[in-house]
């Protein structure tokens, strides 16, 4: 099994390369860096559907999402993400 990766280079990665203006991650096995469950805000999402952004994401962390056991991502627009966390 590889070493896995740092929830700060996981941060920094996706918002360099997915121009996010949000990002949570919870590393999910234990501090391993093995297992990320990621939530991802970005304009680049405006106008595509759940599977579209989905594949951005896979397409711009290919090679960290190989490195990992697994990784769970939720996708939003900077609007949506605002209707999601008002009540908060």
């Amino acid at each position: 099994m590889s070493e896995g990766i740092s929830i700060e280079y996981l941060d920094q990665t996706i918002r360099h390369r997915l121009e996010a203006t949000h990002v949570e991650i919870i590393d999910t096995s234990g501090g391993c860096g093995q297992a990320f469950e990621v939530v991802i805000v970005s304009n680049i999402f405006l106008g595509k559907n759940k599977l579209l952004r989905h594949r951005m994401v896979n397409r711009a962390l290919r090679d960290e999402i190989m490195s990992i056991h697994a990784f769970t991502q939720k996708d939003y627009t900077p609007e949506e993400w605002a209707r999601l966390t008002q009540h908060f």
